[in-house]
C-alpha cells in the first residue's frame, strides 16, 4: 500500500511500470539499456480514491490523462532505473496529495473605501487627459 494521506492509499498492483529507452543522459549507456520508466495510474477505475479526488486529479493531471483516465508520468530525468521508478512514484503521491487537499472556498468581499476613492481618483484624471485633447469649437 502507497499511502497519498492518513485516510487515503492505493494499492501498488494499480500501478502498472513499463520501462523505455531515455532520451536524457547517460552516454552509451542510453542506447543499450531502457532506464526511463512510464508509470500509468488508472484514476478513473481506482476504488482507493474518493470521488471529490478523483475529480480534482483528473483536473490536475492534465496532458498526462489519456481519454480512457489512465494517468501516465514518465521520468527519464536519471541515469539509473531504480531512481526514475523512485521519481515517477514520488510525481504521482504529489499530485494525489494535491488533489486530496480540499480547496478553500473563496468569500466574497467588497472594495473598501480606499480601493473606491482611488478608482474614482483614476478616472477623474483620466477624464481630465481626454477633456485636453478635444479641440473647442472656432478654433478651426
Amino acid at each position: 500500500m502507497i499511502e497519498i494521506t492518513p485516510t487515503i492509499a492505493i494499492d501498488s498492483r494499480e500501478i502498472a511500470e513499463s520501462f523505455i529507452r531515455s532520451p536524457g543522459p547517460g552516454g552509451q549507456n542510453v542506447n543499450k539499456v531502457a532506464t526511463a520508466v512510464q508509470l500509468r495510474f488508472d484514476l478513473r477505475a481506482s476504488p482507493s480514491l474518493p470521488e471529490a479526488v478523483r475529480a480534482r486529479a483528473e483536473r490536475l493531471a492534465g496532458r498526462r490523462l489519456t481519454k480512457d483516465g489512465v494517468l501516465v508520468i514518465t521520468a527519464a530525468r536519471f541515469r539509473s532505473q531504480e531512481r526514475n521508478r523512485e521519481d515517477a512514484l514520488a510525481r504521482l503521491v504529489a499530485l494525489l496529495q494535491e488533489a486530496a487537499r480540499r480547496p478553500t472556498p473563496r468569500k466574497p468581499t467588497r472594495p473598501g473605501a480606499g480601493a473606491k476613492r482611488r478608482r474614482l481618483d483614476d478616472k477623474t484624471r483620466r477624464g481630465a487627459v481626454k477633456k485636453l485633447r478635444r479641440t473647442t469649437p472656432g478654433e478651426d
